[in-house]
């Protein structure tokens, strides 16, 4: 493909990002009361319409995935690629979402306050752990624009700071915050609710195993003294003694 095809790529999928923002911000905070109707044939599309945006968003980050699309995508527009890829992945769930009656909650007074305070305290942290992350090799755009300029691609640093030296994934705690979050956990909201911590738990092991690829023994010394989340301590996303993080860091290649 042309650079002048990449670029316009480019620039579709930065304002596809920032459109897909204000619906999941609308989708995420959820509804202001239970939800009627729907089955347990509603139910089910709303799980298959979870999945299919958690199983991409993994398989198009692991190293040998990337590997087979870079040989028709340029390298500094993968990051792009990925993005795009998620928000349409989040588009068709957006539109073709059920809602479903009942709940497990539906609160009022001053827990409802505390709830929706929370979940607006979660997009500050989402915001500031992507800021700390360089939202802009997740967006493709730190890669994208020096590749149009003619100028060199930038390589992602690894520099644990702030939130980064509490927990190794801040980003995803976050994301955590988004879905538990809500005043009323309807019965749809409950099954995205299950899939996505599934995904979120699932996906922070790969991310371990990613970064120990890409970066190697200094992630791994970061495994070893700081743990995926907090009261994480046993399992994966503990901290990880030095020789089981070397011992582990192979699947990830596959």
């Amino acid at each position: 493909m042309p650079r002048a095809f990449w670029n316009r790529f480019g620039w579709a999928t930065q304002a596809t990002f920032g459109v897909m923002v204000v619906f999941l911000f609308r989708f995420l905070q959820g509804y202001d009361e239970t939800p009627t109707g729907g089955d347990w044939l509603d139910g089910l599309i709303d799980a298959g319409l979870a999945l299919q945006f958690v199983v991409p968003h993994s398989a198009l980050l692991l190293p040998a995935v990337r590997r087979r699309f870079t040989g028709r995508i340029p390298s500094p527009m993968y990051g792009s690629f990925f993005c795009l890829v998620s928000c349409l992945s989040l588009f068709l769930m957006f539109f073709l979402w059920r809602p479903v009656g009942g709940a497990l909650w539906n609160l009022t007074g001053n827990s409802r306050t505390l709830v929706i305070a929370c979940f607006r305290g979660s997009w500050l942290a989402l915001v500031y752990s992507l800021y700390l992350a360089g939202a802009g090799f997740q967006t493709g755009w730190s890669t994208w624009r020096p590749w149009m300029r003619g100028q060199p691609v930038p390589t992602r640093p690894f520099r644990p700071r702030s939130l980064f030296r509490v927990l190794r994934h801040p980003v995803y705690f976050s994301f955590l915050g988004l879905i538990w979050f809500t005043p009323v956990m309807s019965v749809d909201r409950t099954i995205l609710t299950i899939v996505w911590s599934a995904y979120i738990y699932v996906g922070s092991i790969l991310k371990d195993r990613r970064m120990a690829f890409y970066v190697g023994e200094a992630y791994r010394d970061y495994q070893a003294t700081v743990p995926g989340y907090p009261g994480m301590f046993v399992g994966p996303l503990a901290r990880i003694p030095l020789s089981q993080a070397v011992a582990g860091k192979s699947p990830v290649a596959a």
